[in-house]
């Protein structure tokens, strides 16, 4: 079954399944592979991409979810790579093996669409579903702040 949708602002048409995840539609049927697997039971927050702009896991979220909708990954953020958070995550270094990064900068992202000056506890309250196996988190929290025009 052919499910439309808009990818990274570009309609596409993906032939699958409805049920198949859409972690795997984005990366095996659309080359998208920068929305990364990390526990495949929504935990992690590593397959983070919003969904008519909403943060959602893609591991969990099948495919015929998105038809007729938004899907945003991390490719789509920015075509250069100079979104705010990107350049703060690099100015900051945030990452350090960088494996969730794609799904941190995603929620983050979806933060600031709607608190653009977010303070410690909204951070902290948002980004709770995304881990960190190297603890990264007090830069991820600097680049929040930085990203929203705040001294982190």
């Amino acid at each position: 079954m052919a499910i439309k949708l808009v990818l990274n602002g570009t309609p596409r048409s993906l032939d699958a399944d409805p049920a198949m995840p859409l972690l795997w539609a984005l990366r095996d049927l659309a080359g998208l592979t920068g929305t990364r697997f990390g526990c495949g039971v929504a935990q992690c927050g590593a397959c983070t991409v919003h969904l008519d702009g909403q943060p959602v896991r893609a591991c969990l979220t099948p495919l015929g979810a998105a038809q007729g909708a938004s899907v945003t990954t991390i490719e789509g953020l920015s075509a250069d790579g100079n979104h705010p958070l990107q350049r703060a995550w690099v100015e900051l270094g945030v990452p350090q093996c960088g494996y969730c990064q794609a799904g941190q900068l995603m929620s983050a992202a979806a933060l600031l669409a709607r608190n653009p000056h977010p303070n410690d506890e909204a951070i902290d309250a948002a980004m709770s579903g995304n881990l960190c196996r190297c603890g990264t988190y007090p830069r991820i929290r600097a680049a929040i702040k930085k990203a929203a025009g705040e001294t982190p």
